[in-house]
């Protein structure tokens, strides 16, 4: 899962979400909260085409699901959840955990050391992520300072059903390289150990979880 910052993109969003998507991507959570809903839809429908072509998933930081296939909710609120089709929930801690109710996946952040949102944490890191997904009424994707295939493996292996990501393909001078070499580390990494728990799929299963920073 890629989540999409356009500030922080090295070119238009909807070019650096066809890279990701052209590396391997299948799941995409829209953020630009700040933007006019006007924009914000029109934004949107360009990235759903984009996604359609691919068999992917659009996820929309909602409860405002605009022309997404799931909403994305903060851990703020509202609970319990809308029901939107596939709904997700930003998770920090076991307290948030234990709101969950009829939510379909969590995101748990910061894994490590974020760029995206310095100074946002204490890290979690690989083994308080492990702890917190037992925790977990539903399964879990990784996200905060994921850049590497190390971190990928170190998320999976902690009990993570994928990974999210943001700065890591945003940033990239090739937002495709960046992706693929992600996706082909989340791959290696459920074969070698096969999630327990997956999130339910509104379109085909993507070759690739991979978000970032969802709050």
């Amino acid at each position: 899962m890629v989540l999409t910052d356009r500030w922080q993109a090295r070119g238009t969003l909807v070019d650096v979400v066809a890279g990701a998507v052209a590396g391997g991507v299948r799941w995409v959570v829209l953020r630009e909260k700040d933007l006019p809903r006007a924009e914000r839809a029109a934004l949107a429908t360009d990235l759903r085409a984009v996604l359609d072509e691919a068999g992917g998933t659009l996820v929309v930081a909602g409860p405002d699901p605009l022309d997404g296939d799931a909403v994305h909710l903060p851990s703020a609120g509202p609970y319990p959840p809308p029901r939107l089709g596939l709904v997700g929930r930003s998770c920090h801690h076991r307290a948030e955990l234990a709101r969950l109710s009829t939510e379909d996946y969590a995101t748990l952040s910061p894994v490590f050391p974020t760029s995206s949102k310095p100074g946002y944490g204490p890290p979690l890191h690989p083994a308080g992520l492990a702890e917190l997904i037992t925790a977990s009424p539903v399964p879990v994707l990784a996200l905060g300072g994921i850049a590497t295939p190390d971190h990928v493996h170190a998320c999976i292996r902690a009990g993570a059903a994928g990974v999210a990501v943001l700065g890591a393909v945003m940033r990239a001078d090739d937002p495709t390289e960046a992706a693929a070499t992600l996706t082909r580390a989340f791959e290696e990494a459920i074969s070698r150990v096969p999630p327990t728990r997956h999130v339910p799929m509104v379109a085909p299963q993507p070759s690739c979880a991979t978000p970032e920073e969802e709050r």
